[in-house]
């Protein structure tokens, strides 16, 4: 899971309250560890769902990038000063962040799905990196 873009969904959640949108969140992750994700970094106005196997993930064209890709890039942007809170001061979402890099598939792309009120999809954005994100301006647009 994506600790920033969650934060950011959280900061601007009016914003889709006034559009009558209602946001999932579907993580490559166990009931335990997002228990844990929200203990740290919680809460937030939208529910976040497992998806342990990654069926959804890997249904919707998903992919793992390789690790040592995303190694390279985090390595890049660490010593470039881009990672900004890669890892958190406070111990306790410190702890969530490490364990999530150590035992979950931090690797794994996701995305963003805008679907109609009868369930039909009619916009997307498949991430191709972990910088890669939809931004919120972008998504907002395409709900009007």
């Amino acid at each position: 899971m994506c600790r920033e873009y969650l934060t950011q969904l959280r900061e601007r959640i009016e914003e889709f309250n006034e559009q009558n949108v209602k946001i999932y969140v579907i993580a490559p992750s166990n009931a335990q560890f997002i228990s844990q994700f929200l203990d740290a970094f919680g809460p937030f106005p939208f529910p976040i769902v497992g998806d342990p196997e990654r069926a959804a993930y890997y249904e919707m064209g998903h992919h793992t990038s390789p690790k040592w890709k995303l190694l390279s890039k985090a390595a890049l942007g660490l010593i470039f000063g881009k990672l900004k809170n890669f890892i958190p001061k406070d111990e306790h979402q410190k702890e969530v962040v490490l364990k999530s890099m150590k035992t979950a598939d931090v690797y794994i792309q996701g995305g963003t799905y805008l679907y109609s009120e009868n369930g039909d999809l009619f916009w997307q954005h498949t991430d191709s990196s972990p910088e890669d994100h939809a931004k919120i301006d972008t998504v907002l647009e395409k709900l009007t």
